[in-house]
């Protein structure tokens, strides 16, 4: 609860910040805006991840000082974990041992810390650090207007998707107030890709199709696509969303190989189609609208399993 959360930063000093592998905007701009909230309250802090920050946030004040470890390594008085659904996905070692606060903004997240502080209506954790700040009666600065901003400006599609709510606008405005610059942010998230992204689109763009009824678009990469195009991790972030520009598009899979017989499938839906319930029969989760789940075994029979539960998610919504 936000009460607890206040409580502790109150009554201590030292802190560490993670959030997922493989961290997206919301993860590195809320870890971030967190970190900057800390230190104005002369609290001593720092965001520690596995492995490298994506290049699209490389340019928020802090992201330099980001330290990559595999493994807990500080006297800590509490960590916070962003944006996880459970404590594996940090991807560190340890933090099962220390006090752990976890904050995240989906439904099906595991209630793993030893303080957990859970709101589905936050378009993105970013939203409740802003209502952190306010709580602790701490000051936005521009640096965590900048950090916050990209959070919400990631998570919500540049605030064109379903958990887009007037709060969210309102919370970017007084982000703005605060420094935030709209077109800075932009560019550097939608004009700052690498010729191994347009490369990679390119061949797994050429696997869309659709299933029988014409709604659901399937896409496939391959370990081969990504060493072709010499693609890193993040190079694909958005593409399961493409193929929902069109209007006869109501739920799109999209499937990467991540090593033999074992994938990562991005599941997304317009209007009313829950996806997060079909990534929970599979052992994942999200959003209603966006979720993933991780799976094994045979390619075909999986994606023919998802695409079957998706079109009983988009009767569901219809009935």
């Amino acid at each position: 609860m936000l009460s607890q959360v206040v409580e502790l930063i109150e009554k201590n000093n030292d802190f560490a910040i993670t959030t997922h592998i493989k961290p997206d905007g919301d993860g590195v701009g809320s870890s971030l805006g967190l970190c900057w909230l800390l230190r104005s309250l002369g609290k001593n802090a720092e965001v520690i991840v596995r492995g490298d920050v994506p290049p699209s946030y490389a340019s928020l004040p802090g992201a330099e000082e980001i330290r990559d470890v595999s493994e807990l390594n500080g006297n800590y008085d509490a960590v916070f974990v962003i944006e996880c659904s459970d404590i594996d996905r940090p991807g560190i070692a340890g933090l099962e041992k220390v006090f752990t606060v976890n904050i995240d903004h989906h439904a099906t997240s595991e209630h793993f810390g030893s303080i957990n502080w859970i709101d589905s209506t936050a378009s993105a954790v970013g939203e409740m650090i802003y209502n952190l700040c306010k709580a602790v009666g701490g000051r936005i600065t521009k640096e965590i207007a900048e950090c916050v901003y990209m959070a919400l400006v990631t998570d919500t599609g540049s605030f064109h998707f379903p958990n887009t709510s007037d709060r969210t606008l309102k919370v970017a405005s007084e982000l703005i107030k605060a420094g935030a610059k709209p077109s800075k942010i932009g560019e550097a998230v939608y004009y700052n890709y690498p010729w191994s992204r347009i490369e990679l689109m390119r061949q797994v763009l050429s696997t869309v199709r659709r299933d029988e009824s014409g709604r659901i678009a399937m896409m496939r990469q391959t370990l081969e696509m990504r060493e072709n195009a010499e693609a890193i991790d993040g190079d694909n972030n958005g593409f399961v969303n493409i193929p929902l520009a069109a209007r006869e598009i109501k739920a799109a899979v999209y499937m990467r190989e991540v090593a033999p017989n074992k994938y990562r499938a991005s599941l997304r839906s317009k209007g009313d189609i829950n996806v997060a319930r079909v990534a929970e029969k599979f052992g994942g989760g999200g959003h209603k609208n966006a979720a993933g789940l991780g799976v094994e075994g045979d390619w075909d029979e999986l994606e023919r399993d998802i695409v079957a539960a998706l079109a009983e998610a988009i009767k569901a919504s219809s009935e």
